[in-house]
């Protein structure tokens, strides 16, 4: 009966654990639509509320390391629950990162002036198509992470490509229009800034889709061209 209880209370624990990283991953997604709607409408108030949340973003990191340090103290998990508690702390190193990135994003938000003048292009426009993807890309990664569905994470690696060349794609249509009108360098600047910081939650959702695999397969496919070859499910 005492190792039933242990097991039932080791398996409680994990839950709670699972919990409160989706619960992270719900806090940084949020944050990451938030920092993009700010820069659209230059809402100074909802760009202020992104960077506020951070902090409880940053302590829900040290909680959550802080647990999954005492679970493997003390409860000393076998080989495959252990897997899935080494990945659930670089799991939640990429959420705390992204909201990071998110924080940029509406930092430089806040700074915008409404009455930058009548662009000839609009700043917005210019990182829409990339943020749509990277939001996709961000809800499908938290919920394969929810579902350990380790299929649609190869999909989700398989996508990063993608978005990397969006991003030089935007890079370049940036530049251009600094060198065409030196008036477009400043928001110009700004939606470049904001463009890197997306691409980088992209490279993060990879991140955690890579932890999915881990989890459920045991294999560490960072560095590989493991989506390459999986992302027709053979």
């Amino acid at each position: 009966m005492t190792g039933e209880h242990s097991s039932r209370q080791y398996d409680a624990d994990l839950e709670t654990l699972r919990s409160k990283v989706l619960l992270m991953g719900g806090l940084v997604e949020n944050q990451f639509h938030d920092a993009i709607a700010s820069f659209r409408s230059g809402n100074a108030e909802l760009a202020a509320s992104v960077i506020t949340a951070d902090s409880g973003v940053n302590q829900l990191e040290v909680d959550l390391d802080d647990a999954c340090r005492h679970l493997i103290l003390k409860r000393q998990p076998a080989a495959n629950d252990l897997r899935t508690v080494m990945a659930t702390v670089k799991v939640i190193t990429d959420l705390e990162r992204i909201g990071d990135e998110a924080t940029k994003i509406a930092r430089i938000a806040q700074g915008k002036d409404p009455q930058r003048g009548v662009m000839i292009f609009n700043d917005y426009d210019a990182v829409r198509g990339l943020a749509s993807q990277v939001g996709n890309m961000l809800h499908d990664a938290l919920d394969a992470l929810a579902r350990l569905d380790e299929k649609q994470a190869v999909k989700l690696i398989a996508k990063d490509a993608i978005i990397d060349q969006d991003f030089r794609a935007v890079m370049r249509n940036l530049i251009t229009y600094m060198m065409e009108d030196p008036r477009t360098i400043s928001p110009a600047l700004d939606a470049l800034w904001i463009a890197k910081a997306i691409e980088r939650i992209g490279d993060h959702a990879k991140n955690i889709a890579e932890h999915v695999i881990f989890i459920v397969e045991g294999k560490d496919i960072r560095h590989s061209d493991y989506a390459a070859t999986h992302v027709d499910g053979n």
